[in-house]
């Protein structure tokens, strides 16, 4: 294997990161086979359009049939990756460099240090391996302290790590059959990308709790993607073909794509509904649903259920748009923009350790006085996780001028920890779960209230409603998990 130098790239950046608003993200994965193309590019720009997944860190591993090739490091996409690093992975000494996986992490699991920065690498006798993972194990120390009284050594403190390597060590002639045995042992969410010398395997795991989509190249003679998000496929210039199956290992390599299916016993699919409610792109399409349409439908019927006695309603920017559009045309009401969001402050930015919450809203949002003056106003937003944010805007909206302030919220109050791959924080410290809907309003500053319902919600959605994870609304797990989260498990293990 050869690691690409981190020495001559630009120093990491801090590493203390703010609250997002809204819940902490997941990861994006994207894996690429393409004989003729420069994968590592193709990559890349997968992962710049699943850069919402996860600003953390990033990587990309190639291979060109013989050895893996590395790039990753803490920062943006386009902060880890330049020209010269792409063209290394390429293989600029020649190399025929046929295969790519690439990865964004928010760290659901272990901390944001460079160790736990992935794709991950693992050794076995089937050869070396590199994987990128979105989910969370819930098994994880178990599995580890187990492979650990094996001899199995750890270099990093990540769940993605033990996924590596229990994949690496478990039995099988192949690949796809260690990975089979693999989903007997392992608890949680694990939607993946691997790598190996001649070979491209994404998974999902039995519950499907992560997305994951098959896409081809028109042209490029056995070009095929995976990735988290269409939009991935979009940016890549790849078509989409299918949805990933729950619970399906795809292998792709010179001969094309093998699926393989095997026979776990539980509940079925459980895709995360938040992907539709505030993870997911709006140009995404997750299991068949285009999530812009899914978000405008919650807007709707949130309005049948809170409408409100007011003059307009306005976003809090960017993934709320689509329901106040709805909200809006339900109602007849005036859409306008009464917040603009700073495109250099992403879901999760940077922040002073001396800066208060007020003053790390106003960086982010900057509300528009000739909007909002003498106004009633509707602001619709995806999601109140813990209360910190939403009183500081309430409070900008109403410095900018706003007579009343009524907030709206496209999703059920979240009232349970998400185990899955979201980084939602414990259950004490979601205010759904310790406070009122009234005691919320008050505590935010707004004139009224209301979350969408989860059966409205759901309704909104649509597809196959049995198919969803709705846990942190209704405490309704798939799996069972652990009493309590604790990040930092495995660096304390």
């Amino acid at each position: 294997m050869v690691w690409v130098p981190w020495s001559r790239a630009p120093p990491d950046p801090p590493v203390t990161f703010y609250q997002a608003h809204g819940p902490r993200e997941e990861c994006g994965v994207v894996g690429v086979f393409a004989p003729t193309a420069d994968v590592a590019h193709l990559a890349y720009y997968a992962l710049h359009a699943l850069q919402h997944r996860g600003q953390e860190s990033a990587g990309i591993a190639t291979s060109d049939g013989s050895r893996l090739t590395l790039h990753k490091r803490l920062g943006l996409v386009g902060q880890v990756f330049d020209e010269e690093r792409l063209t290394e992975l390429d293989g600029a000494d020649g190399r025929d460099t046929r295969l790519a996986i690439g990865h964004t992490r928010y760290s659901t699991t272990g901390s944001n240090t460079l160790p736990n920065v992935q794709p991950v690498y693992a050794a076995s006798d089937l050869g070396e391996l590199m994987l990128g993972h979105n989910g969370n194990l819930l098994n994880a120390t178990w599995l580890r302290d187990e492979m650990g009284e094996q001899g199995v050594q750890f270099a990093t403190a990540s769940d993605t790590e033990v996924l590596a390597r229990f994949i690496a060590h478990a039995p099988g002639r192949t690949w796809a059959q260690r990975i089979e045995r693999a989903f007997h042992r392992l608890s949680g969410a694990y939607t993946f990308t691997m790598l190996t010398a001649n070979a491209l395997i994404a998974a999902r795991d039995p519950l499907g709790f992560r997305p994951l989509v098959l896409g081809r190249f028109p042209g490029v003679v056995g070009g095929w993607a995976v990735a988290s998000e269409t939009v991935a496929l979009d940016a890549m210039g790849a078509t989409f073909v299918r949805d990933v199956e729950a619970g399906e290992i795809l292998t792709i390599d010179e001969t094309g794509v093998q699926s393989h299916r095997p026979q776990i016993r539980g509940p079925g699919e459980r895709l995360c509904v938040f992907e539709f409610v505030y993870l997911a792109r709006p140009d995404s399409v997750v299991d068949r649903q285009l999530v812009s349409e899914s978000r405008r439908r919650m807007g709707t019927q949130l309005a049948i259920e809170h409408p409100a006695d007011a003059d307009l309603v306005i976003p809090v920017p960017d993934s709320a748009i689509p329901a106040a559009i709805g909200y809006a045309e339900q109602l007849g009401l005036p859409y306008r923009e009464g917040l603009i969001k700073s495109r250099y402050v992403g879901r999760t930015f940077i922040q002073p350790a001396q800066a208060s919450r007020e003053q790390a809203v106003r960086m982010k949002f900057n509300p528009l006085p000739e909007v909002l003056a003498g106004q009633r106003v509707v602001v619709v937003d995806d999601s109140i996780v813990r209360g910190t944010t939403t009183g500081p805007i309430v409070a900008l909206l109403r410095r900018a001028g706003a007579r009343e302030v009524h907030v709206r919220i496209h999703s059920p109050p979240m009232e349970y920890p998400c185990y899955m791959g979201v980084d939602t924080g414990r259950r004490t410290e979601l205010i759904a779960a310790t406070h009122t809907v009234e005691e919320i309003r008050e505590l935010i500053g707004a004139d009224s209230l209301g979350y969408l319902s989860q059966e409205g919600l759901m309704a909104a959605v649509g597809g196959r409603q049995h198919a969803r994870c709705t846990a942190c609304f209704d405490g309704n797990y798939p799996v069972d998990v652990p009493l309590d989260v604790d990040k930092f498990a495995l660096e304390r293990g």
